[in-house]
């Protein structure tokens, strides 16, 4: 297994668990995900499809993530927690993107052409996120965990929530992290634009009802 320089400079920078490059090679299973990728997506764009799905079924086998050896995955790329991710196809992911575990980046279409999602750089899909068909996630852009993305996201935008709602524009800054304890809560801002809007009222009634 060849581990490309990148990415293991991405898993130094991205896990704080990590002590050494020594123990990222030997036992960081998102690193082993990714790295089994890289050899099996260059054996897939070189024909050889047979090799290729058998290194992505000894890959899922042993670190518990499902990355189609068709994918294209750019630069610096870090998956934290290997387990349950799953990667389609013809997904297109940018440089510096970081999956937590549980992240589907799926198709909705049985067709054979473009079917799963494209991500932009500098991209963060929270634990357990999906992110579903032929759809464009913009750079800087973080999913929150649990979300289910159905439609394209703009640059510079925290989504969160089923469907996936944006609740941030610009100046969010994505590069490596993702504080889910941080992330905006949808129902909880409605509530209180619509406490708000509830006092503006009963303040006018009563400017009214003195008249």
């Amino acid at each position: 297994m060849k581990i490309l320089p990148k990415d293991l400079a991405a898993c130094m920078e991205c896990d704080p668990a990590l002590d050494s490059e020594e123990e990222a090679i030997e036992f960081h299973m998102g690193l082993h995900a990714v790295s089994m990728y890289r050899e099996a997506h260059e054996l897939w764009i070189q024909g050889k499809k047979k090799e290729a799905l058998k290194i992505n079924y000894e890959a899922h086998s042993k670190t518990g993530a499902d990355i189609h050896p068709g994918a294209t995955i750019g630069d610096y790329f870090f998956i934290d927690h290997a387990t349950g991710v799953v990667i389609g196809e013809t997904t297109v992911i940018g440089d510096h993107c970081m999956l937590y575990q549980g992240v589907t980046l799926g198709g909705v279409s049985t067709s054979k052409g473009k079917r799963h999602p494209t991500l932009g750089d500098h991209v963060v899909c929270g634990a357990n996120a999906s992110v579903l068909g032929n759809i464009t996630i913009g750079n800087n852009v973080r999913v929150g965990a649990g979300s289910v993305v159905l439609k394209d996201v703009p640059d510079d935008c925290t989504v969160v929530g089923i469907p996936g709602r944006v609740v941030k524009k610009k100046g969010v800054s994505t590069k490596t992290e993702l504080d889910h304890g941080n992330l905006p809560d949808p129902m909880k801002e409605r509530i209180q634009e619509l406490e708000k809007e509830l006092a503006e009222l009963k303040a006018l009634v009563a400017k009214l009802s003195k008249e």
